[in-house]
């Protein structure tokens, strides 16, 4: 009983939330379920879409050697 009257003040508070927080509260939400092992959804490299997110059709795309090669003494000198 307590297990409903929680969920039920849960979804009562997200009805509050302006919209710019709900993306907020789902992730927060999703963590909570990956961290407690719940079955939550995680990604995987199969499941995900390079249409839904840009980053993925960059992956790849630039060959190049390694960018940190002598960043300390670019930094800092020799």
């Amino acid at each position: 009983m307590v297990a409903k009257a929680l969920k039920d003040r849960l979804i009562e508070e997200i009805g509050k939330l302006p919209e710019d927080c709900l993306r907020e509260a789902l992730d927060f939400v999703g963590y909570l379920r990956t961290r407690e092992g719940n079955g939550a959804v995680t990604k995987s490299p199969e499941g995900l879409d390079p249409d839904k997110d840009p980053l993925l059709k960059f992956v790849g795309g630039v060959s190049h050697g390694s960018l940190a090669k002598e960043i300390d003494e670019e930094l800092y000198g020799p």
